[in-house]
């Protein structure tokens, strides 16, 4: 796993944990006391996002281990995070459930009422700033190389469509209650009742994503260029000659091969190998593992000088 995770990144990183935990207070206040069940649903997808994502970057990161002690606490580090994700996805199922039986019980006993105002105006200002912190993460890990900006437009689709939802149950039940037309009043327990289900996915997929490992897909060659080109800088490569990255869960597990110049030592080959390893941990966040293996370089025959010939200890022909 890498040893070190960029300031920025994590900065850009808390910023949307603590906006989603900002707008499930704020949510879930307003609707508390305007009687609108959809915002409440609302305000715990909020709080599931935020729950999500704190459980993938609570400090538990190990900071600089020996490399024969470093399998062990890769390992320690994995469990915890696995437990404590699976802590997360129980209170988000304990809370979809909650809203759901609220949601059921209004619909049962037939005794509603109409949200107030400040219960539309919330979830439009909720809206807008969700949709400038994404475009704000989106756009800073599309730039850095980071992969999980799909994972970022996946989770904001989910929470837009949470959002949108509650913003038609609560127009809706409000519209009912402008004109005098009682079944319209219906519309924001059922906004609600459908959020729950919303929030019941997240649990599941958080469970799902804790609980099952990840089989190891290998990205596209187009986007390993970045990774390459990041290698090539080292001073003392001369080519890679293989790059290989495979995408497991969050991080994305490198396997390179590199050649050197063949006259130098093998410390100075450790040397630079180590090099490009910490340097591609240091530049890309995501990157966990890296395998490096040095090789001396061959130019080919076509290439082969007099000179390189000469000094050959090794005999051309057989004796």
């Amino acid at each position: 796993m890498k040893d070190k995770q960029s300031p920025q990144s994590e900065s850009v990183t808390w910023t949307g944990i603590v906006s989603d935990a900002a707008l499930a207070l704020a949510k879930g206040s307003v609707g508390y006391f305007t009687g609108s069940k959809a915002l409440l649903g609302d305000a715990l997808y909020s709080g599931a996002n935020a729950a999500a994502k704190l459980a993938e970057v609570l400090p538990w990161r190990m900071e600089q281990v020996k490399p024969k002690k470093k399998e062990r606490n890769l390992q320690r580090h994995a469990n915890k995070e696995h437990l404590v994700a699976i802590l997360f996805s129980v209170l988000i199922l304990m809370a979809g459930v909650q809203i759901a039986f609220s949601a059921i019980r209004d619909l049962t006993r037939g005794n509603l009422s109409t949200p107030g105002e400040a219960a539309i105006i919330t979830v439009l200002i909720s809206i807008v700033l969700k949709e400038a912190i994404f475009q704000y993460q989106y756009r800073y890990f599309k730039k850095v190389g980071d992969g999980s900006h799909a994972a970022y437009a996946d989770n904001h689709r989910f929470s837009l469509y949470t959002s949108i939802i509650a913003l038609i149950g609560i127009s809706a039940s409000m519209a009912g209650g402008y004109i005098g037309w009682h079944p319209l009043l219906y519309m924001d327990p059922v906004a609600a009742l459908l959020t729950s289900f919303l929030i019941f996915r997240k649990g599941y997929s958080l469970i799902i994503a804790s609980v099952y490992v990840k089989n190891k897909q290998e990205l596209p060659s187009e986007e390993a260029a970045s990774f390459i080109e990041t290698v090539q800088r080292v001073h003392g490569v001369i080519r890679v000659e293989h790059l290989t990255a495979l995408e497991e869960g969050r991080y994305v597990n490198l396997q390179v091969k590199i050649s050197v110049n063949p006259r130098i030592t093998v410390m100075e080959a450790q040397d630079i190998s180590e090099c490009a390893r910490k340097l591609l941990q240091h530049r890309f966040v995501h990157v966990g593992e890296v395998h490096m293996d040095v090789v001396p370089y061959d130019p080919g025959y076509p290439y082969k000088s007099n000179h390189e010939l000469a000094d050959n200890d090794i005999p051309t022909l057989l004796q």
